[in-house]
């Protein structure tokens, strides 16, 4: 079994929940291609550059690669993960 949820910029992933073994790891996304933009607001394209700008990869994340964080996690290679939250930031966490 696999509960999939969403708090704040975390998504959470339980599996195994039925058999009562369950692991519970949280991916912490920052921001993806186009998330800014979804956002709205008027200075979304500066806030973009500003977040680009410091970030070490100098790049927004790619949807696919959050993707496959979360399927990585889901697999039978990922069966001791348990109680993490792991960044996929381009480095952007190891600032603070």
């Amino acid at each position: 079994m696999v509960i999939l949820g969403r708090l704040d910029n975390h998504v959470i992933l339980i599996t195994g929940a039925g058999s009562g073994l369950g692991q519970a790891t949280a991916v912490e996304a920052a921001m993806v291609e186009g998330s800014l933009k979804q956002m709205g607001g008027e200075n979304w394209e500066e806030a973009g550059k500003e977040f680009v700008s410091v970030n070490p990869m100098k790049r927004f994340g790619e949807p696919e690669e959050v993707g496959n964080l979360v399927t990585f996690l889901l697999s039978n290679e990922a069966t001791f993960s348990n109680a993490a939250v792991i960044p996929i930031d381009g480095g952007q966490s190891y600032k603070y």
